[in-house]
Order: C-alpha cells, then structure tokens, then sequence
C-alpha cells in the first residue's frame, strides 16, 4: 500500500495525461494532513488559490473551514483534507465526471491509506462521489455508514459565502461530529468497501479519454444506488 507521501508525489508529478484540469492548472492538489486522522474531509475540487499555492482549502472557504474545524476543537493538522479531483478545472467549473474517474485511483488510495473512522463529505460533488440518491439539503448533518464506511454529509463551505444562513447551519453541524465520531469508534468492526457511485463508477470500468487506465468498480458497485439509508445512521 502506497504512504500518503508517495500518493502526493505520483499526483504533484502527474503530467500528460489530456485532461483539461490537469494539463492547464498551475499545481496539482493532492490534500494534507494527519496520516492517522480520525476524521477526512472531502471536498470538490481546488479553486484559485489552492492552485497557486498547492495546497487544499487555502482561500475565503478554507478560513470558514479552519474556523468549523477548530470549533470542535480540532486543527488542520489534525484531520486529512483533500478533493474529489486534484486540479482545478479552468473557471472553476464544476468537474465532469470523466476527470472524476479519472482522479478516483488516488483519492481512494488516500482513503485507504489513512483509514478515517469517519469521512466528512462538503458538498454535493463529493457526496454524489460515495452516496448515491440523496440530496445534501435533506441529510446534511447526518451521519450514513454504507458499505462500512461513516460518511457525515455538510454544505461545501464556500456555499456559507454566497448564503450566510448557511454559516449557521455549517457550525452546528460540524457541532455533533464530536457525537458522530464517539458513535462510529464503538461500532462493531466490518469490511470497508471504498467504492464510488453514479457517472464517475461507470467510467471506472472503461478505459478514460485520454487511454489511461483507471481502477475497475465492480458491476456491484455500479449499479447499486439504494444502500445508503434517508434515515441518519445514529
């Protein structure tokens, strides 16, 4: 299994490959943090300045996100953070789902490699990338275990900047993850499948675009959109 190190320096070195993110950003994100972090944040994607500096959550949305973080006493350096894809797509549109699938071999790396008792999702791309048929209006703030994995869905922070009611809503949220992660240490042991779903899952068992391999899903996992519960896991 690759260290967190080894994945950031595949994705900083990463070149050539046709996607359109990748071939015009000025650094590629790969994300930081603890090797050991208890809680993963996932986002959807880096905006301006995470590609200036490479770094991930690093402009007007990371300031609000240092601030939910430390609410619940915690710091960056505490938890991992990282993005559904690692470059910015130009004009920070949103990300097709072929440079999803394409970012997904990494991502799930990380995952993988970090072993986070709970994932904290911000936003619907990265939420629509591991549970499928929910809306983050209707479950945000709620805890979902889907193929032993804790997800806890919130808003994106960068959605508070545009919406200050959702400012609230955001710390308040981040308020019971204490709880959430309690709960989820104390849940039996079960095997985790880190999996995506939706568009980015079916590319996944093809071959990408630009003729790089990806990492295959399984006829399972791309079909299956009926796991996760609506009802909040605790």
């Amino acid at each position: 299994m690759k260290t967190l190190d080894q994945i950031a320096e595949e994705i900083r070195a990463h070149k050539g490959c046709g996607f359109e993110p990748c071939e015009t950003c000025t650094n590629e994100v790969p994300g930081e943090g603890n090797s050991n972090a208890d809680i993963m944040l996932i986002g959807e994607g880096p905006g301006k300045n995470e590609d200036l500096q490479g770094r991930p959550f690093v402009g007007a949305a990371g300031k609000l996100l240092d601030e939910l973080i430390e609410s619940i006493g915690l710091k960056r350096e505490d938890v991992f953070i990282g993005n559904v894809v690692k470059a910015r797509p130009p004009g920070n549109r949103d990300p097709k789902p072929e440079e999803i699938a394409h970012s997904w071999p990494w991502l799930r790396n990380q995952v993988a490699a970090i072993k986070p008792q709970v994932i904290v999702l911000l936003g619907r791309h990265a939420m629509d990338l591991f549970l499928p048929d929910l809306r983050i209006s209707a479950v945000h703030g709620q805890a979902k275990r889907y193929r032993g994995q804790v997800y806890y869905p919130v808003y994106h922070p960068a959605a508070a900047l545009y919406n200050g009611s959702l400012r609230q809503t955001l710390l308040d949220d981040f308020a019971k993850l204490p709880k959430v992660l309690e709960k989820a240490k104390a849940l039996p042991e079960t095997e985790v499948a880190i999996e995506p779903v939706g568009p980015a899952a079916e590319l996944l068992t093809k071959k990408s675009p630009a003729k790089e391999p990806v990492a295959a899903a399984s006829a399972q996992t791309a079909k299956s959109t009926t796991e996760p519960q609506q009802k909040p896991l605790f």
